[in-house]
C-alpha cells in the first residue's frame, strides 16, 4: 500500500512548539503584567470579523484591505467575512457594540493571532501574533506618554537594547487637508520621478508616498513638504507637552516627519520602535491617536490611542541579545517501580500538585536507572523515588537533581515517610525560589 502524501502547515502559519514555549510565556507573561501594571485590563475580540469593519477601519485603499485580506463569503448565510489582520478596530468596534464608554474612559490590552497575506520573510508571517494596548477615551498627550513610557518599560523588561523611538505629529483634519493639498501639487509637478506604485497612491492616498522603499524615489521624497510646516498653535503645543514629558522621563526620541498614517480618523501623536536588528524590517512596535474611528464606525466621538507590536519580531529580538528563556517541564520528577508502586507515585504527586508544584510521575516501566536520566533531563529540582522496599514501608526516597551547593539538603538521596514528603519537597522549592529572588 503506497504510504500518504503528508499534509503540512500553510505557508506562513507555523507551529509553537514545547521548546517555544519558555520564550512566548515570558514574553506574554511580561507583556501581561507591564500592562497591568499602568491600569490595563485583557480585552478579547473574535478572529473573524465583518469585512466591512476592515474596509472601514483600515481603508480601502491600503495594501492591507487590497491585497492582504483572508477574505471570504459565508455560504451559509452570505456574510462577507475577514480574518483579523489587526486588532484596533475589533477593539473599537466591540467598545461601541458594549458601550463601554458609557461611564469612563477605558484601558485595555490584548495578545493574539492575526493574519495577512504577504510573503512570509524573517519575523513576519501570514499567521503572526500582536500584543497591543489601547486608550479609548482619553485625550492625552498625557496617555500618549503612558503608552511610549511602557513600551520603553517592556523593552527593558524583555532585554532588549538599542531600540529607537520616532515621533511625529499628524496635526487636526484640517491641517492634514492643507499638507495633502501641498503633497499632490509637489508630487504633480515631479509626476515623471514617481514610479508605477506611487502613480497609483498619488490620489487615493498621496500620503502613502512617503513611505515609499524604492531608492530612486528618496530624493524626492525628502524634499517633500512636511506636515509638521502646517500645524497649528494647538497641534504644536500638544507635540510640545508630549516632549516635555518623555524628556522628564528619560526617554530619547528623534522626530521624523515622514512618519505618517495615511487614513483620516488618525491625528497628533504617531510613533514607532525601530532597529537596525532584524534587516530591512526596522519597526518592531507603532502606535498613535485615532481620534477619528470611533465616530466612522458609528459610535459617539471619543478621543483614543493605542500601539501594537508584533511578538515574532520581538522574540526575534530578544534572541538577537542572547534572552532565550528555557523553563523546566516540571519541579519534581517521580520515579517508581512499576505496577505494585504506582499507587503510592500517585498519591505524592497528588499531594504535591494540591501544593501547586509542577510533578511528572514516569509514565510507563523502565528501569530505574533509565528513570533518573529522564528525571535529569526534565529539568526537575528533585527526583521522588519510590521503589518496593519504599512502597512496603510507607515512605519515599528525595534525591536533589540541581548542584545548590555545599549543604543543601538532599544532595544525598534522603528517606521519608510518605505523608510528610510532599510537605518537605514543597518547603525546599520555597527556599530554592525565595534564594533565587
Amino acid at each position: 500500500m503506497a504510504s500518504k502524501a503528508k499534509i503540512r502547515a500553510v505557508t506562513g502559519m507555523n507551529d509553537m512548539l514545547p521548546t517555544d514555549s519558555a520564550r512566548w510565556e515570558f514574553f506574554e507573561d511580561t507583556a501581561r503584567d507591564i500592562a497591568t501594571e499602568y491600569g490595563y485590563r485583557q480585552m478579547r475580540t473574535p478572529i473573524l470579523e465583518s469585512t466591512d469593519l476592515f474596509t472601514h477601519g483600515i481603508g480601502e485603499a491600503t495594501d492591507v484591505v487590497e491585497k492582504e485580506m483572508y477574505s471570504f463569503e459565508d455560504s451559509l448565510n452570505g456574510e462577507r467575512l475577514s480574518l483579523r489582520p489587526e486588532n484596533t478596530a475589533g477593539i473599537v468596534r466591540s467598545a461601541i457594540e458594549n458601550s463601554l464608554l458609557h461611564d469612563a474612559p477605558r484601558r485595555v490590552w490584548y495578545f493574539g493571532p492575526m493574519f495577512r497575506h504577504e510573503r512570509p520573510q524573517r519575523g513576519r508571517y501570514r499567521q503572526f501574533h500582536q500584543f497591543g494596548c489601547e486608550a479609548l477615551g482619553f485625550s492625552g498627550p498625557d496617555v500618549d506618554a503612558e503608552l511610549i513610557l511602557m513600551t520603553a518599560r517592556l523593552w527593558k523588561a524583555l532585554g532588549i537594547r538599542d531600540v529607537k523611538l520616532e515621533l511625529n505629529s499628524l496635526g487636526e483634519p484640517s491641517e492634514r487637508a492643507a499638507h495633502r493639498a501641498a503633497l499632490l501639487e509637489y508630487f504633480e509637478a515631479h509626476l515623471d520621478q514617481l514610479n508605477e506604485t506611487a502613480k497609483h497612491r498619488l490620489y487615493l492616498n498621496p500620503l502613502r508616498i512617503l513611505d515609499t522603499k524604492d531608492p530612486d524615489m528618496q530624493d524626492l521624497v525628502e524634499k517633500a513638504p512636511k506636515l509638521i510646516s502646517y500645524l497649528g498653535e494647538g497641534s504644536l503645543r500638544f507635540l510640545s507637552s508630549l516632549e516635555h514629558q518623555l524628556e522628564r522621563a528619560g526617554i530619547d526620541y528623534v522626530i521624523n516627519a515622514r512618519l505618517v498614517r495615511g487614513l483620516d480618523y488618525y491625528s497628533h501623536t504617531v510613533f514607532e520602535w525601530t532597529t537596525d536588528r532584524l534587516g530591512s524590517q526596522a519597526t518592531i512596535c507603532g502606535g498613535g491617536r485615532y481620534d477619528g474611528l470611533m465616530e466612522i464606525l458609528g459610535g459617539k466621538p471619543a478621543p483614543c490611542v493605542g500601539f501594537a507590536m508584533g511578538a515574532e519580531r520581538v522574540l526575534e529580538l530578544m534572541g538577537e541579545f542572547g534572552v532565550k528563556p528555557e523553563a523546566p517541564d516540571c519541579a519534581v520528577y517521580v520515579i517508581h517501580a512499576g505496577e505494585g508502586t504506582l499507587d503510592p507515585a500517585v498519591a505524592v504527586a497528588e499531594e504535591l500538585r494540591d501544593l501547586d508544584v509542577s510533578t511528572i510521575v514516569h509514565g510507563g516501566e523502565s528501569s530505574m536507572k533509565s528513570q533518573m536520566k529522564k528525571a535529569d533531563a526534565s529539568g526537575a529540582e528533585f527526583a521522588l523515588i519510590i521503589g518496593e522496599n519504599e512502597a512496603a514501608s510507607g515512605t519515599v526516597s528525595v534525591k536533589r537533581l540541581r548542584d545548590r551547593g555545599e549543604g543543601a539538603r538532599f544532595a544525598k538521596q534522603e528517606t521519608l515517610p510518605a505523608a510528610e514528603a510532599a510537605e518537605q519537597v514543597f518547603s525546599e522549592l520555597l527556599d530554592i525560589e525565595t534564594k533565587d529572588l
